[in-house]
């Protein structure tokens, strides 16, 4: 029997603000490609991927919507959310207003997804199986930061959410390594995989460095 039908199925939702650079980390998860060219999603894309966990020695199959951030999409993509598993909340580091509206309006978006009709009861219990990512994107360009590591931590501790900084353009692993937690906490819910946010930080050495040799042009994931 193939891994493919050993897999165990997981839905798994980008969202955020448009731009934040959604598309470009399920590029670079997928294909391990990066393009600075990739326009904003209209709707949503659908893609999928089987990974094998050799510590867990199982295989799951994430299926992977990025879903689109502009308002006018907005209603569009609680249909893409809803019976999700995991669900990665994406803002850009170097643009506090996609930090603000994870707060504002994802955040009870995923809260309130589904809700009419259940008790605050069950929707409570919906929300605490779900397992949540925050991921701090375009980590890249730390030299122009308007969201700091801390707050972005401070952000998934609330919610009880794995923080990673990534960064789509650097292939610096960071985007393996948070779905690498995800799969873990998805088998193991109760468990505290990602918790210990020191261990999600980005690479402060290599942006210092970039940092040292000049200023970089603002790129787009």
């Amino acid at each position: 029997m193939s891994d493919e039908k050993k897999a165990i199925p997981c839905k798994v939702v980008l969202i955020g603000e448009s731009g934040v650079g959604k598309t470009s980390i399920i590029s670079r998860y997928m294909t391990d490609t990066f393009s600075s060219t990739l326009g904003s999603t209209p709707g949503a894309n659908f893609t999928t991927k089987t990974v094998f966990l050799k510590n867990e020695n199982q295989s799951i199959k994430f299926e992977i919507w990025d879903t689109a951030g502009q308002e006018k999409f907005r209603s569009l993509a609680k249909v893409f959310y809803k019976n999700a598993a995991i669900c990665i909340l994406v803002y850009e580091i170097t643009r506090r207003a996609s930090f603000e509206e994870l707060k504002k309006y994802w955040i009870e978006e995923v809260k309130n997804n589904g809700a009419k009709n259940i008790s605050k009861l069950i929707l409570i219990i919906i929300f605490l199986n779900l397992v949540l990512a925050i991921a701090a994107n375009k980590s890249d360009m730390y030299e122009f930061e308007e969201v700091t590591e801390e707050e972005g931590v401070a952000l998934a501790r609330q919610i009880n959410a794995i923080f990673q900084s990534t960064s789509a353009k650097d292939q610096n692993g960071s985007i393996d390594n948070l779905f690498q937690n995800l799969g873990r906490k998805f088998l193991h819910p109760n468990s505290d995989i990602g918790n210990d946010s020191g261990n999600n930080s980005k690479n402060r050495g290599t942006q210092l460095n970039s940092k040292n040799g000049g200023k970089e042009k603002k790129g787009c994931c």
